[in-house]
């Protein structure tokens, strides 16, 4: 190796190394966080399934559509560091690290001849921003897709296509909403530069991803894993009222949350300007983000936010680059202001609901969770406990970072009265214990009874049962409630 290759190297990793140092430090108080929602009731025991009993399909939980790699990849660090929640979180901003690191390249890459270091510009957004720093440390899929889909759009930029079509193959493994990337390669290749040869390399993630699904489809007897999940995340969510919902809230997020008005603004005003946007490159990352927009919104019947995350580096990189036909006072200080807003963001609750974790609102419902569980193993051990998944699995399996040994727990999958009745006279459990799971404060959308009418007749919406109910229905009465920031957990005795 030369020594202009050395130098090369070492700059790359010296780069790295401060991205990933800096996301330890950002992180530093959460690095033993007990694991969150779907981290707790499907991603940590899917991969402890592939750890213990190399099964990739999971036996441990519900099996579903969600490919392997990312549990493969929790499993592996496990393997070669010990199974602990420390080394899970570290392995993701790993991997955070790295879609950081390529976002980095990607924009050095369409912005060599632009003012205004729209490199920094967009990485200092994209780890400013709330879902984006929620997403580094959980053990969830969309932000490793995020990394890949920077990686893949890097590689073909290059036009290191073979080198793209084994990156979209392990981005398909990573996340199946990934295939809008090697898609829209393909296509490009194959419409626009009539080049079928290299168009076919974009084949082998569709053929990695079938063969993914034949597999799931031979070991539990559904194409998708599980009817219900199938249900949820497919024909639940195709009806056209909530398509339309889903919609406006995927572009209110993307171009309106957390101060990205600013940026969508300014884009708006310097767009004429900037004659950049007649590359190709940009049109191809146009394609991409209308399709990987479309596909999130007719799949997933929970519409979580953290579905769009892997758009997130060519947004803010758009954004950047606009932001260079600004005079220099502007430019700065609608910069400034956006930072600001995306800081603010990790601590401001909206007044509707919104998922937990899209910023630090996941912290105090964990730590409720987890100031629970130590509780009850304190004072009330070996008693059975009712409760609403995913919080029945941190007391039933110590693995999950909640409690030192488990306990027998009956489970519902939410705090409807009717759903809690159930399981309390099917059960007969000692304990019953509630949690506040969604957002929804006295002063809040909720309160609108236009809003609820809504929710309830497209969303399945139905309070919680409330205290008087449990004790009237069940003769249960509440022995202790925490509350912190406008959520709360209750436990309930005979």
């Amino acid at each position: 190796m030369t020594a202009a290759a050395r130098s090369r190297v070492l700059s790359h990793l010296l780069v790295f190394t401060v991205i990933f140092g800096a996301l330890l430090a950002m992180h530093a108080p959460y690095l033993q966080l007990p694991y969150f929602w779907d981290e707790l009731g499907q991603f940590i025991p899917a991969a402890l399934d592939i750890l213990r009993d190399n099964a990739w399909v999971p036996h441990s939980t519900i099996p579903n559509v969600h490919p392997p790699a990312v549990m493969a990849y929790l499993a592996l660090a496990w393997k070669l560091f010990g199974y602990s929640t420390l080394v899970t979180r570290v392995a993701m901003l790993l991997a955070a690290a790295a879609g950081v690191y390529f976002t980095f390249l990607l924009a050095i890459r369409l912005c060599r001849d632009v003012p205004g270091a729209p490199a920094f510009i967009t990485v200092g957004f994209l780890m400013a921003t709330p879902l984006f720093y929620m997403q580094a440390m959980l053990a969830q899929l969309d932000m490793p897709a995020m990394t890949l889909t920077a990686l893949a759009f890097l590689l073909f930029y290059d036009r290191r296509y073979a080198w793209c079509a084994l990156a979209s193959t392990l981005l398909v493994l990573t996340k199946e909403t990934g295939i809008a990337a090697p898609a829209v390669f393909g296509a490009w290749l194959l419409f626009h530069d009539r080049d079928w040869r290299r168009a076919a390399w974009f084949l082998l993630p569709a053929a990695a991803l079938g063969a993914w699904l034949a597999i799931l489809w031979h070991t539990t007897g559904y194409l998708l894993g599980d009817p219900g999940f199938a249900h949820y995340n497919v024909g639940y969510q195709l009806h056209p009222v909530r398509l339309a919902a889903t919609l406006v809230r995927r572009v209110y997020y993307l171009f309106f949350a957390d101060f990205r008005f600013l940026g969508l603004l300014v884009s708006f005003w310097a767009i004429r300007f900037a004659r950049i946007y007649q590359r190709w490159e940009w049109t191809v990352a146009a394609y991409y983000v209308g399709g990987h927009l479309l596909l999130v919104t007719g799949f997933g019947g929970a519409a979580l936010e953290r579905y769009l995350l892997p758009v997130f580096p060519l947004l803010y990189l758009c954004m950047a680059t606009l932001w260079a036909a600004v005079r220099p006072r502007l430019r700065y200080v609608s910069q400034i202001t956006m930072l600001a807003g995306l800081f603010s963001g990790l601590y401001w609750n909206p007044p509707f609901p919104f998922p937990l974790e899209n910023n630090l609102a996941l912290i105090d419902f964990v730590e409720l969770q987890k100031a629970g569980a130590e509780f009850l193993e304190k004072t009330r051990p070996g008693e059975s406990v009712a409760s609403a998944w995913p919080y029945t699995a941190g007391l039933r399996n110590p693995d999950l970072g909640f409690v030192q040994r488990g306990r027998r727990t009956v489970e519902t999958s939410d705090f409807h009265a009717d759903h809690v009745a159930t399981a309390v006279r099917a059960g007969r459990p000692d304990l019953l214990v509630t949690y506040s799971r969604t957002w929804e404060p006295e002063w809040g959308a909720l309160g609108n009874r236009l809003v609820r009418a809504f929710l309830t007749r497209y969303y399945d919406y139905e309070p919680q049962i409330t205290s008087a109910e449990i004790e009237e229905r069940f003769g249960m009465h509440a022995i202790l409630r925490w509350e912190q920031r406008g959520q709360w957990i209750e436990i309930y005795s005979r």
